[in-house]
């Protein structure tokens, strides 16, 4: 049997890009091992110098002015990318991209990122054949995701896939597949045996994370938190936030034996797995890992844009909460330490019942399209040369 090859380009604007093709890619191999997944994060591969300075800039802008990221993704919320950016891109990467194809020589092209989506557009508008699959990484569609080169969409939701529609997008040419989670979040752990394993107490927990750029959970939140470790068991998920790490180590408050401070961690579905709620930024991948594991979630500090939107879908579903008082934190630690059983039941019942829900329904739709696109293309070559 033929090896059949998927590139899988994104970007480092958060972690999320990067994570959904990581995650899509393994769920892939599970499920046909004999696929060969290769995933890139195009700006860093192909300029590992000017990459990383732009991922800081705009990692900064992310972090001191949000609002300003807010309005920038509003303002052009309902077009593509401009005649200019385009050019900039097609300068910076086309030659370079070209050949990185032309040496991997992939059957199909997944992108996680409207950037490489660009790039790759250009690419096939200039001759390229390989098929382009754009998977949409929130539960929003900005209007840089579109191009008419896209060969098929994969949308997060049945919103996506109508904005995509109102777009222009033709609806044969979309599917509504959620966004893709690693394997290890397809079934959810015994809690009992992961505390054990993980050297935690067999205690109502709760896991705090601010994504793969750190927590950003103002002092008199981390306050209200750090009140409740003699009842309550609380594992901070820092990401890369090594400056906080060290604060909040060095922070008396949080030397209690029920406090767990970790950076970097690929652990986090053990770690949802024994907590019994996650208070988090709303990023699409870690909302959607959350999702997979059942557990209720609170989101604080939405990034203006698609992270509204993702607040808003999962608020809406009644999978979440926001935290617009100090009193929604209150309610819930109250129900952890008076009325546990009751939250675990209703954890243990949580289930989706929408396909494009349930974990590993990205992974096969998208096998599906490349077996139909694959099978396609070797049925033309056969009729061109019988």
């Amino acid at each position: 049997m033929r090896t059949y090859r998927v590139l899988l380009l994104s970007e480092g604007f958060g972690t999320g890009h990067t994570q959904a093709a990581r995650s899509l890619a393994d769920g892939m191999r599970k499920l046909q091992p004999h696929l060969q997944c290769r995933v890139i994060e195009l700006g860093n591969f192909l300029n590992p110098t000017i990459g990383p300075l732009i991922l800081s800039t705009y990692r900064k802008t992310v972090s001191t002015s949000p609002s300003l990221v807010g309005l920038l993704y509003r303002n052009r919320y309902n077009k593509s990318l401009n005649s200019v950016t385009k050019l900039a891109l097609h300068r910076i990467f086309y030659t370079h991209a070209a050949q990185v194809i032309s040496r991997l020589q992939p059957d199909i092209i997944i992108c996680t990122h409207p950037i490489p989506n660009s790039v790759i557009s250009r690419l096939r508008q200039q001759g390229m054949e390989i098929p382009l699959i754009t998977l949409i990484t929130d539960y929003d569609v900005h209007g840089t995701w579109i191009s008419p080169e896209v060969s098929h969409y994969l949308a997060s939701s049945p919103r996506v896939k109508n904005l995509l529609i109102e777009r222009g997008v033709q609806s044969s040419n979309i599917q509504t597949t959620g966004i893709p989670v690693h394997p290890k979040f397809w079934v959810r752990g015994n809690k009992d045996q992961l505390r054990q394993e993980l050297k935690l107490q067999n205690m109502p927990t709760v896991l705090i994370m601010g994504g793969g750029w750190g927590l950003t959970l103002k002092p008199d939140l981390l306050r209200q938190l750090a009140s409740w470790a003699d009842r309550i068991q609380l594992i901070f998920c820092l990401g890369s936030n090594i400056k906080l790490l060290d604060k909040m180590k060095e922070n008396p408050i949080f030397n209690h034996p029920h406090i767990k401070i970790l950076g970097y961690t690929r652990q986090i579905d053990k770690l949802m797995d024994v907590s019994d709620l996650l208070i988090t930024k709303p990023g699409g991948m870690t909302c959607t890992e959350g999702l997979a594991k059942g557990i209720p979630m609170l989101f604080f500090q939405a990034i203006p844009g698609q992270e509204e939107q993702n607040s808003e879908f999962f608020v809406h579903r009644g999978f979440a909460e926001t935290m617009h008082t100090p009193y929604v934190v209150h309610q819930w630690f109250q129900l952890l330490t008076h009325h546990y059983d009751q939250v675990e039941s209703q954890r243990q019942q949580v289930t989706h019942h929408e396909p494009y829900l349930q974990p590993h329904h990205c992974a096969q739709t998208v096998i599906d399209i490349v077996n139909g696109q694959l099978h396609s293309q070797s049925t033309t070559r056969m009729a061109v040369n019988p």
